[in-house]
């Protein structure tokens, strides 16, 4: 099976331009594909996904075109699966939420529970703030957008400290931008996650609050009320989500293998590969009861006293049971 470049935009695919670049491609493969399944765009952040699929021999024998879309946070993947750009989003808990809050017509097909210390506030090396209390007067930058699951980590470590919202300037910037401002010095403090935090880290960043203790701390791969009402892309979603189980699994068992691929595939340092690998809990499971309840407390903070979801969200209908297997 062939596999399509990654595009790095959701833009690429909202012209037309991207669908008449995969006629050829999809007419070749004719011969031995599927004809119960349709092709699937697949959204990525950071080639993580992909990555993890291809180290795991998981695209052997798929019967379905793939491409793959790689966006920088969950922000702009989510607008994408919202316009139809893509057929799945592998995203945060909360940044599923709040775009299930706004409009979104989505499902969660497959969670998975992520280690605390994947996400934190994080300062320069040298800097004088030590706690999260002496960010009071202070500006943070939030990685990526209001809703995301580092602007939650915020929310909850400043209560947790006492300091008044009102005494904090809060910005956001997509991680890419606010990364390269963090390593000359522009922000004070910076609210991020994976491996942008990995890396900031081995710059010498300093965490003064993980995500330990402020869940709900899950990452999910939602899907798209429209893919899944069609029953040909239904069939390939369950098929991409078996073996995204898979490759999870084989990415846990062969946590150094997967370091080096996924090294050589983004361009990243091994050293920082193998911390983003080691903070990875990437095993995946239909949407339980347990998930349900944590993201409901996250999501009603988020409404109220937050004010950032616009509405009250019941997770419990996001679910789409059927589409992973326990």
């Amino acid at each position: 099976m062939a596999v399509l470049p990654s595009a790095s935009d959701r833009r690429t695919f909202l012209g037309g331009a991207a669908a008449l670049s995969l006629l050829p491609w999809l007419e070749a493969c004719g011969r031995g594909r599927d004809r119960g399944a349709a092709d699937l765009v697949l959204g990525d952040q950071v080639h993580l996904a992909e990555t993890r699929l291809k180290a795991a021999g998981q695209f052997d024998g798929v019967p379905y075109g793939i491409t793959w879309a790689n966006f920088p946070g969950a922000a702009p993947l989510l607008e994408a699966l919202n316009a139809g750009a893509v057929d799945t989003a592998p995203a945060g808990d909360l940044p599923v939420i709040l775009a299930a809050a706004a409009g979104c017509r989505l499902k969660i097909a497959a969670v998975s529970k992520s280690s605390p210390r994947s996400m934190a506030i994080v300062v320069p090396p040298g800097s004088p703030i030590r706690t999260v209390a002496d960010l009071a007067g202070k500006s943070v930058i939030v990685s990526s957008a209001r809703g995301s699951i580092s602007h939650y980590l915020l929310l909850e470590a400043l209560n947790e400290a006492r300091v008044p919202l009102s005494s904090v300037k809060v910005g956001f910037m997509l991680p890419n931008d606010a990364s390269a401002a963090f390593a000359t010095g522009q922000i004070a403090a910076w609210t991020i996650f994976g491996t942008y935090q990995a890396r900031a880290e081995a710059d010498g960043a300093r965490v003064i609050r993980d995500g330990a203790g402020i869940g709900p701390g899950y990452s999910t791969i939602a899907v798209s009320e429209a893919a899944i009402a069609d029953p040909a892309k239904r069939k390939s979603i369950i098929d991409y989500l078996g073996r995204a189980k898979r490759a999870a699994r084989w990415s846990v068992q062969n946590r150094e293998a997967y370091a080096k691929l996924y090294a050589g595939q983004t361009g990243m340092d091994p050293s920082i590969a193998r911390v983003v690998v080691s903070r990875e809990n990437p095993a995946l499971q239909p949407p339980d009861a347990a998930f349900i309840a944590a993201l409901q407390r996250a999501a009603d903070r988020f409404h109220q006293p937050y004010g950032v979801l616009p509405r009250r969200v019941d997770v419990a209908s996001l679910v789409a049971p059927g589409l992973l297997e326990g």
